[in-house]
C-alpha cells in the first residue's frame, strides 16, 4: 500500500511571529500562544502520512489544532512552513506533487479534482442560494462539465447514494435537517470522486441515532470507493468506529500516533490517557 497524502514539519502562525514562538509554545508550556510577540501557533511541525484507502484519525479537544490542520490539507488556509505532497491516485507523477509550490490557480483545479471536505457547519460546505442537486452541479462546472442532462443524472445519483431522497433535489439546504444537510454535503463532496477526502467534525451536534447513519453512510462510501480519508474529531466513539490510525494533538502538536485500538485500550501520553478517561 502506498502513499496519497505526506505531510511534514506543518506549521502555522497567526500573528507576527519571532524566533521563539514554537520553543515557546505547545503542550509543555501550557499554552499556544507566543509569549514573546503574541502570535498564536495553530499547528508546529505537523508530519503524517496518508496511505491510499485509509481513514486516519486526528483526535484532540476543541483549540488543539485539529480544524487548523485541515484547513491547512484541503487549502482553506496556507502554511507558514512545511511541506503537503499528494500523490495522484489517477496516474501520480513521479515524486509526488508539492501543493504549496502550485500556484493560485493551479491548487484550486488540482483541489476540486482530486479533493472532497465535509464540515461540521453546513453553511461552509453548501450553498444554501441553490438547491441540493444545484450545490452538486455547481462542483460539477466547476470541473468542466457543460451538458445539463448529465449533470442532472449525476446530481440524482449521489443524492441516492447518499440516501437523500430523489424527490427533494430541487429543495434548498435551508429546508433539510441537520443530519440530511451532511448527507447532502457529502454527495457534493464526492460529485467528481475524488480520491482523498477531509471530513472535520461531520457528526458533532447531530441526534445519537443521526451521526450512527452518518458514520455508517461514510463506511460504506468508504469501502465501496476506496476513498481515503482524514477524519477530524474530538469524539473517541467517531475515531473508534472510522479510523484504523489515529493521531493525537494537543495546542497544534502531534502528542502521539498510531493505532487507533492500541491508542484508546493503551494510550501513552498523558493528554491522550486523559482524554480517553474523560470518555469512559
Amino acid at each position: 500500500m502506498s502513499a496519497i497524502l505526506e505531510v511534514a514539519g506543518l506549521t502555522r502562525l497567526h500573528g507576527p511571529g519571532c524566533a521563539r514562538c514554537v520553543d515557546a509554545t505547545g503542550p509543555a508550556a501550557g499554552t499556544n500562544v507566543c509569549p514573546h510577540c503574541g502570535t498564536v501557533v495553530a499547528c508546529a511541525d505537523v508530519s503524517l502520512t496518508l496511505m491510499r484507502g485509509e481513514v486516519l484519525g486526528v483526535m484532540g479537544e476543541s483549540g488543539s489544532g485539529k480544524s487548523s490542520l485541515v484547513r491547512l490539507l484541503y487549502g482553506d488556509d496556507v502554511p507558514t512552513s512545511g511541506s503537503i505532497v499528494y500523490h495522484d491516485a489517477r496516474g501520480d507523477k513521479e515524486g509526488g506533487t508539492d501543493l504549496l509550490a502550485l500556484n493560485a490557480q493551479q491548487a484550486r483545479r488540482l483541489r476540486n479534482r482530486h479533493f472532497g471536505v465535509v464540515y461540521q457547519n453546513p453553511h461552509l460546505g453548501l450553498n444554501f442560494r441553490v438547491s441540493a442537486g444545484g450545490n452538486i452541479a455547481e462542483r460539477l462546472l466547476m470541473n468542466g462539465e457543460l451538458r445539463y442532462a448529465h449533470i442532472r443524472e449525476r446530481a440524482m445519483q449521489l443524492l441516492a447514494r447518499c440516501e437523500v431522497p430523489a424527490a427533494r433535489m430541487d429543495e434548498l439546504p435551508g429546508r433539510f435537517s441537520g443530519g440530511m444537510q451532511q448527507r447532502v454535503q457529502i454527495a457534493r463532496a464526492l460529485a467528481t470522486d475524488p480520491p482523498l477526502l477531509f471530513l472535520d467534525e461531520v457528526t458533532t451536534g447531530l441526534d445519537v441515532s443521526v451521526q450512527a447513519r452518518i458514520l455508517d453512510l461514510i463506511l460504506e462510501l468508504q469501502h465501496q470507493l476506496g476513498v481515503s480519508m482524514i477524519a477530524v474529531t474530538h469524539d473517541l466513539g467517531v475515531i473508534r468506529m472510522l479510523a484504523a490510525r489515529t493521531i493525537v494533538m494537543k495546542m497544534g502538536r502531534v502528542v502521539e500516533t498510531g493505532l487507533t485500538d492500541q491508542i484508546l485500550e493503551d494510550p501513552q501520553h498523558p493528554y491522550t490517557q486523559q482524554l480517553v478517561a474523560s470518555a469512559l
